[in-house]
């Protein structure tokens, strides 16, 4: 059986590569699977600082595979189809304090589209589109777009792309917030692993700190959230990047962070 999944780790990054390039990386059962393995092996890896997820060929994911789709199954059946598989990957991406980038090297729809919005940050190839494309097979945004898509765009333009299931080019979603850079074919690949090997250099106990604070914030009121960041503060002011960044900011040089 050939592997749904390819992972591989560079200067403490890990890529994990969507790989049926022939279904333009729409996922079955098996791809889930490998997936949350890989992200769990990433996330207890020590030597890994930042994941990258990607697609291999020309396309990033086509969502779930439609053409494997059972169309007679009963209704808990199609629930925990979601629930008990696919949802898999939100909830470990969920409990993943490292951040976590999409590169979107092609298309992007349904599904596959929300694989992309669950992670910290989003690069695009120019040339790509993305689509919240599940009305147009009269279906629910069923792997958490309702969730993810309006913190980001708003409310208004959630509701938009996702009862039009209109694709949108890499020019507008950078205008809508929904990535962060778009690149050239050429140069997707180097630019995104420059920006995750920066991350990757970084004081890390500070930026999986940072992520829970700003995650944990969506859900709490100002107090509690500045009670937060407060302990985090402490906790960090006492770490040896804390005083490698103080004494490199004073020598004007570039602080060499070892993670603790």
């Amino acid at each position: 059986m050939e592997p749904t999944i390819l992972t591989s780790i560079q200067n403490h990054v890990q890529i994990i590569t969507l790989n049926r390039p022939e279904k333009k990386n729409a996922f079955d059962s098996q791809m889930i699977d490998e997936w949350v393995a890989a992200l769990e092996g990433a996330e207890k890896n020590d030597d890994v600082h930042v994941i990258v997820v990607t697609g291999s060929g020309n396309a990033f994911c086509a969502g779930g595979d439609v053409g494997g789709m059972k169309q007679d199954q009963k209704p808990l059946d199609n629930k925990n189809k979601l629930w008990k598989n696919i949802h898999r990957i939100p909830l470990a991406l969920k409990k993943i304090d490292k951040p976590v980038i999409a590169a979107i090297n092609g298309p992007a729809v349904g599904a596959g589209l929300d694989m992309a919005l669950m992670c910290d940050i989003r690069t695009m190839i120019d040339e790509s589109k993305v689509s919240e494309g599940y009305v147009k097979v009269g279906l629910v945004p069923g792997d958490g777009g309702a969730f993810f898509l309006p913190p980001i765009v708003g409310e208004a333009k959630a509701f938009e792309l996702l009862w039009t299931g209109n694709f949108i080019s890499s020019k507008e979603a950078l205008s809508l917030g929904m990535v962060n850079h778009v690149y050239t074919k050429e140069e997707f690949m180097k630019k995104t692993m420059d920006l995750a090997e920066q991350i990757a250099s970084g004081p890390q106990i500070a930026i999986r700190m940072t992520k829970r604070a700003v995650r944990y914030s969506r859900t709490m009121e100002l107090e509690p959230a500045l009670d937060l960041i407060s302990s985090h503060y402490a906790i960090i002011k006492e770490t040896e990047d804390h005083k490698e960044g103080v004494t490199a900011f004073k020598e004007k040089r570039k602080a060499k962070f070892t993670g603790k």
